[in-house]
């Protein structure tokens, strides 16, 4: 195939579309190694400006009016339509930016229209202004956007995070500054595009690009009230270290090693199925992904044998290609830190199996891989990658202490055939979902909702916080002489 070039970056800042500054540096196709185009930052002035402009927006909007939800709601049903007619473009690009197989993101762009016409019903449906019981005092509860709100995504979810939180917080009213990530920023512009041209509301909506200096320079600005990020611990840390000087509002969802905890009576082929699925998806580049397997000393050689087999029958290939089943890395300083990280793993003991055949390219390819049988007290970086560890345990109980040792906090597996027995032993796990007999990425329920347990973030994600997390309460009111105090 050849290489497809992508626009450069180009940043949407006070209604303008405004030239970025391009860097001395590239970013490459994951398939092939080659430039598809220049990175760039955002000049100083132009954040500034941006930031000027966003609190300027914020200080005039008329929030408490039925026209706001109605204006907001109408746009981001039209920012829906949008994105419909540009779906192949947007699954192309993820496949090109994230390395993910073609035919994932044409099933996750399809996603797109319903999550932004979710938040179009919730910017509907949800009352501004409600009366509270006050023995016939006039007490209102006003729902208020907090002001100004920095949305830093990551470049394993190039589309969806960015559409599904700026149409969350846009409809929320919150003016949205957001900054991609500097590896995928193609598929974020791509979909601001389709919000622009949907006719938001002044100040809604801001692109600008750049790497962490960026992030850095929004979250630490005191006109930003609420910053939304999905990635690393290390930035997830120094984000909120920069928000607690003026106490912004945070929703961090970080990640982490996350468990899975094999029980004696497992089917080997719905483990090892659920597994592979798991360590596949996205390339295994998401933050729920399945990391620390904790097996019975007696399954760990056939889960090891069961898993190998299937990894072996993958096809891994050009993410653009339809016959892909994984494709490469996203992008090169991630594909440096996972083979560091299997490396790490022999260093700990670990056995590695790599049974998958690459195919003949220059890209960032890599085989999904087993490691079997370092200590899994020592095992806790989180891989996010298309990597399991696999360790034997003594017990239900040892599989628990192992687990929640050093807990990833956002996800975590079981695998059983009683799954009443499962599920209370799931229920002993620390993290905010705990999926059984299975590793898909939609939400287990309609109405569920995950928070982020211990080190993978603070807030959590699902039906209740999407909108409401951009949005504080204020309760206004008569006071009365009869209150006992």
């Amino acid at each position: 195939m050849t290489t497809p070039t992508l626009p450069r970056p180009v940043n949407y800042i006070a209604g303008e579309w405004v030239p970025c500054a391009p860097l001395d540096a590239w970013n490459l196709d994951p398939n092939t190694g080659e430039p598809i185009h220049r990175t760039a930052t955002t000049p100083p002035a132009d954040l500034e400006r941006a930031l000027r402009h966003a609190q300027h927006a914020y200080e005039t909007q008329r929030w408490a009016d039925d026209d706001f939800r109605r204006e907001r709601a109408e746009a981001l049903d039209r920012a829906a339509a949008n994105v419909e007619r540009r779906l192949e473009e947007i699954a192309r690009t993820d496949a090109l930016t994230s390395g993910t197989a073609i035919t994932a993101t044409r099933t996750l762009a399809a996603f797109l229209p319903p999550r932004i016409r979710a938040a179009a019903a919730e910017a509907r449906a949800i009352p501004r202004v409600a009366p509270l019981a006050a023995g016939g005092r006039d007490v209102r509860l006003y729902r208020v956007p907090w002001g100004p709100a920095a949305i830093l995504t990551p470049w394993n979810g190039p589309s969806f995070i960015p559409a599904a939180k700026v149409a969350s917080a846009v409809a929320s009213g919150c003016p949205v500054l957001l900054k991609p990530s500097e590896h995928a920023p193609a598929s974020a512009q791509v979909i601001v595009e389709c919000f622009v041209a949907a006719g938001l509301p002044e100040g809604a909506l801001q692109l600008v690009h750049g790497a962490g200096e960026i992030g850095a320079a929004l979250t630490g600005d005191p006109r930003i009230r609420v910053v939304s990020f999905t990635g690393g611990p290390g930035a997830g840390r120094a984000i909120a270290r920069a928000a607690a000087e003026d106490f912004k509002v945070l929703q961090l969802e970080l990640g982490g090693n996350n468990p899975v905890l094999v029980l004696d009576d497992a089917d080997l082929d719905v483990t090892a199925d659920g597994i592979l699925t798991g360590m596949t998806n996205l390339n295994g580049q998401w933050c729920e992904g399945p990391g620390k397997v904790l097996a019975p000393h007696r399954l760990v050689d056939p889960l090891r044998e069961a898993l190998a087999e299937r990894i072996a029958r993958l096809r891994i290939g050009h993410s653009l290609d339809p016959q892909t089943d994984i494709g490469p890395i996203a992008n090169e300083p991630h594909y440096r830190t996972l083979t560091q990280r299997i490396e790490d793993l022999r260093g700990l003991g670990a056995e590695i199996d790599q049974p998958g055949q690459l195919p003949d390219l220059p890209g960032f390819f890599l085989s999904p891989t087993i490691a079997t049988g370092s200590d899994p007290d020592r095992t806790t970086a989180e891989l996010f990658g298309p990597v399991v560890s696999v360790h034997g345990v003594d017990s239900d109980e040892d599989a628990l202490r192992a687990a929640n040792a050093h807990p990833s906090g956002l996800d975590a597996y079981v695998f059983g055939a009683d799954t009443d027995r499962a599920i209370a032993i799931g229920a002993r796990l620390r993290s905010g979902e705990v999926r059984v007999n299975g590793a898909k990425i939609a939400d287990l329920g309609d109405d569920s909702a995950q928070s982020f347990w211990d080190s993978s973030g603070i807030g959590g994600h699902g039906p209740a916080e999407s909108v409401r997390v951009f949005c504080g309460d204020r309760v206004v009111g008569v006071d009365s002489p009869d209150l006992p105090l």
